[in-house]
């Protein structure tokens, strides 16, 4: 079995909607989920095509309120496709004799394959289907049908269809909510072996094109047969009919082309696909361009764990979903990533904070595609000023979730599936999310030197967030700090004081040392770049050079709670909460991840008690390291010691139900260097939380996209100790004893760089570089290097030396 494999051996309608998720594919611009083809409407199908940034909005009557929600829509299904033999029913696996089944993922050449040996009234047959989406033209995808007739001969007919019909019902607890978001506008014939159809969203008025040619053989000749065209009310097709012969195999091919209104270079969507579908050539040769681009993706995003067959596997498997997400073809088109991927609807296909557990990888491997990502927060800058401007602040404040054009679009209430009650929904109070924006630039600089993005783009936002935590701050005279109030951090199950109507919580200590840290960045930015950009940039956001002082100030002086000055308290009045008592929950309940939803539908309150969903304080250690917080945390004044880290983390461990997808990312990470064996247990379960649907069901309404990435950067970054820290790559690698050693390629400040640790030797090639020169940091000594250099170090385990702490500064810009 091959660790480049994802593979099902037995036919399980039970598990259908899990596999079409993990077996989505995707190109970077638009994916589909792995649905089987033949079967329309089922309860264990459902068919979804997403595209990236392709939104509308709808309203649905709920408790004599008009609710407004954004999705990312579920577009035509273009893979609709079965036959019949001799007249019988169509095709389905849930009508046939199933005698034998093998459902592949090949993730290191992007398709997907499927062979069901079946028998229905005496006729045995074998199918084999193949199905790609496109990563070296993304406005292609193509699906084939190999159907051996083992004992019977006489007339096979197909049935290939483009259904407009869908809409979005993939999560459940959504379908009360509208789901209709599209209208046909027009469906036909484009030439004898091709159909159309073209759908337009309801509100956004996103256009989009789908042209299907259906055309079948017999080896490499076509094949003589009847075909017949048939439109419905939504749906599109064709019926062909054709004799078989017992023992031949023949093939159907299905390609189809796709373009939307959304798209660059063309007069209208429909005229770009069937010039496309009229120059397409056959499936085979469309599949090997296809295979040609995923090696090429292949050997910048690969991981090898040593001896280690079924990490790597999972660990591929996550890094395809990313890929197919956001790649090469996303560049330049104005998309983020969405927190479940183009894989379902769950969280209706917004943009959260994910991104912080993202991007790292894509940083150090395809910086062009990180940078353009980025630009989707720059673009919805001006809705950032106005969304500060109405709570009455200065600067941006961009939402906690965020779809088309970057308005707040956190849902106002939401179904609690466990008591059936909606729910109003408070989590968007989450300014920190404005952190983690400053946070992802500040990376990015550090690991690119891209002073054209920073300069042009990256300090804009940076100053305008920093504008904005300033004025939300508000001095205490009583405790001489400034305080932020009325805030959810990303525990997310507190939001607000028990017994209290107010909403909000005061002085996260997660949000605070994320606005103080954001102002320094600001600072320090402004320092670094050129008089004129600075003084350009400050006339623009309107601060002045007196303001700059007030910003120190403030950064230097925010509060942050502590509980008997070791332990960081996750908000002001956290430790007077109630003990939760987790011996009787466990008693009562198999699954203790939303204790939020158990509580209310027990008429009872999550506020009320130590328990998080996940550790808000524990994200200071995960962003920051051990070394960087505690210099932080000294100059914004307080007394914070090493051997209070340990204390920290067991104390939020402790009080943590892990009811987030990221929750163990942040654990495994936080453990690994005082508790390795710890650590490594909580990363299989972060590695394997999707393929067993950890969370009863979720992942069948679309990937945890921020754990399946935060995963393999534990691999890229944790365990190998890699870290920038002034324009030098440092590594300190310390290797869970279980794993024998890793192999992965980076790119940083234009060098390439191929890395293998195990528990002796550190080495390191330096394969392409576009600068003269580039360091590594080791053990504190700085190397430097050219390209075609390379290093051999030994690593002493019980010498480790702590990881280096983040660069807190910017070059010259």
């Amino acid at each position: 079995m091959s660790d480049w494999d994802w593979e099902y051996h037995e036919w399980n309608p039970q598990e259908e909607k899990l596999r079409e998720t993990l077996c989505t594919l995707g190109n970077g611009y638009f994916a589909t989920r792995g649905a089987r083809e033949e079967t329309s409407i089922a309860p264990d199908r459902y068919a979804g095509t997403y595209l990236g940034g392709g939104f509308n909005r709808a309203e649905t009557l709920i408790q004599g309120k008009i609710i407004e929600n954004e999705d990312l829509v579920n577009w035509p299904d273009w893979t609709s496709l079965s036959i019949r033999l001799n007249g019988g029913d169509w095709f389905s696996m849930d009508k046939v004799e199933i005698l034998k089944f093998h459902q592949q993922l090949d993730m290191e050449r992007g398709f997907l394959k499927r062979s069901v040996l079946f028998r229905t009234q005496g006729l045995e047959t074998e199918l084999i289907t193949k199905r790609f989406v496109s990563m070296a033209n993304p406005h292609i995808a193509g699906i084939s049908w190999s159907v051996t007739s083992l004992n019977w001969e006489g007339e096979m007919e197909v049935k290939s269809m483009i259904d407009g019909s869908v809409m979005n019902h993939g999560v459940a607890r959504y379908r009360q909510l509208n789901g209709k978001h599209l209208e046909i506008l027009d469906s036909g014939i484009v030439t004898e072996d091709s159909t159309y159809i073209l759908a337009r969203t309801l509100q956004s008025q996103i256009t989009m094109a789908i042209v299907a040619r259906t055309r079948a053989y017999e080896k490499n000749d076509f094949l003589p047969l009847e075909r017949r065209n048939f439109q419905e009310k939504e749906r599109v097709g064709q019926l062909l009919k054709f004799k078989c012969r017992k023992q031949h195999t023949l093939c159907i091919e299905k390609i189809v082309t796709i373009f939307t209104s959304n798209d660059f270079a063309i007069s209208h969507p429909l005229l770009a696909a069937k010039k496309l579908s009229s120059g397409c050539r056959t499936f085979k040769q469309l599949l090997h361009e296809h295979l040609d681009q995923w090696k090429f993706l292949w050997d910048r995003f690969n991981i090898s764990l040593k001896e280690m067959k079924e990490e790597n596997k999972i660990l591929r498997l996550h890094i395809f979903h990313l890929l197919q997400t956001v790649s090469h073809n996303s560049i330049g088109r104005d998309v983020s990533v969405p927190s479940r991927g183009l894989h379902g609807e769950a969280y209706r296909g917004h943009i959260f904070w994910d991104e912080t557990f993202i991007f790292p990888f894509i940083y150090y491997r395809m910086p062009e595609l990180a940078r353009s990502l980025l630009m989707y927060r720059y673009r919805r800058l001006d809705e950032a000023r106005r969304l500060a401007c109405e709570e009455g602040l200065s600067g941006a404040m961009f939402p906690w979730q965020s779809g088309s054009d970057g308005r707040e679009e956190s849902q106002v209430l939401h179904l609690n599936p466990e008591s059936g009650n909606w729910i109003p929904d408070h989590t968007h109070r989450q300014r920190h999310i404005n952190g983690a924006i400053v946070y992802n630039i500040h990376k990015y600089f550090q690991v690119t030197n891209d002073r054209e993005f920073i300069s042009l783009y990256g300090a804009e936002i940076i100053l305008e967030i920093a504008q904005f935590w300033v004025d939300l701050a508000q001095f205490n005279p009583i405790k001489e700090r400034y305080e932020i109030r009325g805030v959810v951090g990303p525990d997310e199950f507190h939001t607000k004081y028990p017994e209290v109507e107010c909403l909000g919580l005061n002085n996260n200590a997660y949000t605070n040392y994320m606005a103080s840290w954001s102002i320094r960045r600001a600072l320090e930015i402004l320092e670094a770049l050129a008089v004129t950009r600075r003084l350009e940039l400050l006339d623009r956001v309107n601060v002045t050079e007196g303001d700059l002082v007030t910003w120190e100030h403030v950064s230097r002086n925010i509060f942050i709670p502590f509980i008997n000055n070791e332990l960081i308290s996750q908000f002001e009045g956290y430790e007077n909460l109630q003990d939760f008592n987790w011996d009787k929950y466990r008693a009562m309940y198999v699954d203790l991840q939303r204790l939020d939803r158990i509580l209310e539908a027990e008429g009872d309150s999550v506020n009320r008690y130590k328990i998080n969903k996940q550790g808000d304080v524990l994200m200071l250690f995960y962003l920051f390291g051990q070394e960087e917080l505690i210099d932080g945390l000294k100059w914004m004044g307080y007394d914070f010691r090493p051997e209070f880290v340990s204390k920290n983390i067991q104390y939020y461990l402790n009080h943590s139900s892990s009811g987030s997808s990221l929750s163990r990312i942040v654990h495994a990470w936080v453990l690994a260097r005082s508790d390795r064996k710890n650590s490594w247990s909580v990363f299989q379960e972060a590695l394997r939380s999707d393929i067993v649907d950890i969370q009863g069901g979720t992942t069948s309404e679309g990937i945890h996209l921020g754990a399946m990435s935060g995963t393999v950067d534990i691999v890229q970054r944790c365990f190998t100790g890699m870290e920038m820290n002034q324009g030098v790559l440092w590594f300190n690698p310390q290797l869970p004893l279980e794993l024998k050693g890793i192999e992965l390629v980076l790119r940083y400040h234009g060098h390439w760089l191929t890395v293998k640790v195990d528990h002796e030797n550190l080495r390191i090639s330096i394969d392409r570089s576009w600068e003269l020169e580039g360091k590594l940091g080791f053990k504190g000594e700085i190397y430097k290097f050219q390209e075609g250099s390379s290093f051999n170090f030994k690593l002493k385990e019980e010498k480790a030396r702590p990881l280096k702490p983040d660069d807190s500064s910017f070059a010259t810009v």
